[in-house]
């Protein structure tokens, strides 16, 4: 039995990839009904920056070639996958969002892209996002908003706005983020899709273009944490490229089950419930514990006093960490160069100032001011000690606990436009993301429910790390179980 393009686009990443094995459809067909579907809606969501239907196409046949010789074997081949534009693909436009980067063609693929390449999976497109990966909203990108699409008058998060929303709105299965506070889990929550952040290290980070490199992790949106596993299982592992790559981690697919929870403990810090946390997902959250204990598992409450460190410390390492990342980007060997400069100073001053937005040069001047003599005790050093304390209270409460369990963010999405101008708030609506990034350990943000607006809910689940497998197999339990 065929399947219509309608059906093609609803279905899983793994339903997708054992309809194409068992001939109920084509890659072809597959990649036509996704690129149909983002003709029809990006102009209006604003999902993706570059959008690759020639190359889709090609590779779609030569993938099918490959599944009908037995050439190309993988668990998803045939899967079209989307990729955020901060992400190295060689051949093919990887702007950031950015005018600094507007037409740079990467000369190399990321790891991951060489892995999604050898798997079989052909790349849709480069995902819209907020510009250098900095911001919550998906609004301080060059390119435009991105949309939420389940109302279009809502931000999508940020800053993998772009892979939230395309995910969301069918423009493509599954799709590469990068989360360095939350950019991953964020947008996920409020587009009301599934969001992995690997542990630091778990995932190389070659050809991720940097935004806070003690921070960034490459990540995955999917419909369901079945894909993510799935997905994760292809991208993870060690690569001799990025020093920084765990060579011992090593993640198996089949070590993911959807098992009843029996006799495992999840913790809830009680600080989590007292942040500006609004009605409704305060209510989604304390319901997502009743489902887990319908699963089997104990809910116990905890003290974790050093949250209220993290926005302060993630904001000061993160954004020390950009000045210095984004330096390179001057005008002189690749990148945006301004032709109003007549000195060599005024190329450096103008290029930078015509190339980067607002959000970004505020998150550079602030890193430089922090890095600065006399400064840098009274702030960075201070910082790191902080995260050091956040990783250790975290390492002290997995000793008690299997899970983590949080809200993503304080609310569901804003109404466009009401971030932008109160970048304090935005900063503090990272509060329970930041935590995971700063401690290096994995996190999934899981849609739980919506408020009475209709808007997306999502908790968050924590492991320690390295826990991937145990993390995605009480996610894909919850899912059943919430039947979201």
């Amino acid at each position: 039995m065929r399947c219509g393009m309608n059906d093609i686009t609803k279905m899983t990443a793994l339903e997708l990839s054992a309809a194409i094995r068992q001939k109920k459809i084509s890659v072809t067909e597959a990649v036509n009904a996704y690129l149909d579907n983002i003709e029809k809606l990006n102009p209006e969501l604003n999902c993706y920056i570059t959008v690759c239907r020639d190359e889709a196409l090609s590779r779609a046949a030569e993938v099918q070639s490959g599944i009908d010789s037995g050439r190309i074997c993988g668990r998803l081949a045939g899967v079209p996958i989307a990729i955020k534009d901060n992400i190295c693909t060689k051949g093919i436009k990887t702007t950031c969002a950015s005018k600094m980067l507007e037409n740079f063609v990467a000369p190399y693929n990321a790891t991951v892209i060489d892995r999604i390449n050898a798997e079989g999976m052909i790349i849709l497109g480069k995902l819209n996002m907020d510009e250098f990966a900095m911001g919550s909203t998906g609004e301080t990108s060059y390119f435009g908003s991105v949309k939420n699409p389940v109302n279009p008058e809502r931000s999508a998060g940020g800053s993998s706005s772009g892979a939230a929303a395309a995910v969301a709105a069918e423009l493509a299965p599954i799709a590469l983020g990068s989360d360095t506070g939350g950019s991953v889990r964020q947008p996920a929550s409020y587009c009301g899709v599934t969001g992995l952040k690997p542990t630091y290290s778990a995932v190389s980070r070659y050809g991720l273009i940097a935004y806070a490199s003690s921070l960034d992790q490459i990540g995955i949106i999917g419909k369901n944490s079945a894909d993510c596993a799935a997905l994760f299982d292809v991208i993870s592992g060690a690569d001799e490229r990025d020093m920084t790559c765990s060579k011992e981690f090593a993640f198996d697919y089949n070590s993911v089950r959807a098992e009843n929870l029996s006799g495992k403990r999840i913790g809830i810090a009680n600080e989590f419930l007292n942040v500006g946390l609004s009605p409704a997902v305060k209510q989604n959250l304390l319901d997502s514990a009743k489902r887990f204990e319908t699963l089997g598992a104990s809910i116990d409450y905890f003290d974790l006093p050093e949250l209220k460190y993290a926005v302060p410390a993630y904001y000061v390492i993160a954004c020390a960490e950009a000045s210095s990342n984004l330096a390179r980007y001057d005008g002189v060997r690749f990148g945006h160069r301004s032709e109003a400069a007549k000195t060599l100073d005024e190329m450096f001053v103008f290029s930078r100032s015509e190339g980067l937005g607002d959000e970004v040069r505020r998150r550079i001047m602030l890193g430089s001011f922090v890095l600065s003599q006399g400064y840098y005790d009274a702030y960075y050093k201070k910082a790191v000690t902080a995260k050091q304390l956040i990783t250790k209270a975290f390492e002290k409460a997995f000793e008690r606990y299997d899970f983590i369990l949080s809200p993503v963010t304080p609310d569901t999405a804003p109404v466009l436009g009401e971030s932008l101008g109160n970048p304090l708030k935005m900063y503090l609506s990272d509060i329970y993301t930041v935590t995971a990034n700063l401690a290096g350990i994995p996190a999934v943000s899981l849609p739980c429910g919506y408020d009475g607006n209709g808007m997306p809910v999502g908790i968050q689940l924590m492991a320690k790390r390295f826990g991937e497998a145990e993390l995605l197999s009480a996610a894909t339990a919850f899912g059943k179980e919430a039947d979201l």
